[in-house]
């Protein structure tokens, strides 16, 4: 089948800086790719490439088999891409409800906006008229990845949805991720910290330096992690 999101021999710089050199991945329908690496990998800057916020210097994007190779943000979403960005962006002062109805195409689909975000995050609709500054961080998660699921998109990009959480809500959060999954939706996460991800992962990639360094399944990335993550290391130690 072809993959919802294909990147092929993909490299991009900031000037005259190269930062990706030679990235391919693919991921298909209803699957979940983790994007691992420590800081400095690339994997932020692979998002900024998918998501249209950085042009790639060489090689090609497709999503669904089309070329989307240096299309602008807006025109990726329109083509399904939609992407969560680390650090949440949600607007303290609006509501839970507020931030739903501003991620309605249109007033008359607001009913089924809420229905679905609710639906997915049961908790976002007890929190309904509460402003989002008020959130804990996990549910400030939640409605950032609601505003994201109404839009019905092919392929959801998370970058971070770890950071700065505890664990059992990161855990809650994944369960979350695996059912979206198993809706279709298809799901890149780029994460730091990788043992939760790699639950609910069907295929897994290391990056370093701007290169992906090994590409298998989640169980023998698990295996291995502590040696890649000890290899991608600027000084041999600990990222």
């Amino acid at each position: 089948m072809t993959p919802i999101l294909e990147l092929r021999d993909v490299s991009a710089a900031y000037g005259r800086i190269e930062v990706l050199h030679g990235i391919d991945l693919a991921v298909g329908a209803g699957e979940v790719l983790a994007l691992l690496g420590p800081n400095g990998a690339g994997k932020t800057t692979t998002v900024r490439v998918i998501g249209g916020l950085l042009r790639p210097t060489g090689g090609r994007v497709l999503v669904a088999g089309h070329d989307v190779t240096g299309a602008s943000p807006d025109g990726l979403a329109r083509a399904g891409v939609c992407v969560v960005p680390e650090g949440r962006g949600v607007f303290p002062r609006l509501t839970v409800e507020e931030h739903l109805r501003l991620a309605s195409p249109r007033r008359k689909d607001v009913p089924r906006v809420l229905e679905v975000a609710f639906g997915h995050f049961p908790r976002l609709a007890e929190r309904r008229r509460q402003p989002a500054g008020t959130l804990s961080g996990g549910e400030q998660q939640m409605l950032a990845l609601a505003r994201a699921v109404v839009q019905d998109p092919p392929l959801l990009v998370v970058d971070e949805l770890s950071m700065g959480l505890a664990p059992l809500i990161v855990e809650h959060l994944y369960e979350h991720v695996a059912a979206l999954a198993a809706s279709g939706v298809s799901i890149v996460v780029v994460e730091q910290f990788a043992h939760d991800v790699l639950g609910v992962a069907h295929h897994a990639v290391v990056m370093q330096h701007g290169r992906i360094i090994r590409a298998d399944t989640p169980v023998a990335i698990a295996d291995d992690l502590a040696d890649l993550y000890l290899a991608t290391a600027p000084d041999g130690g600990a990222p």
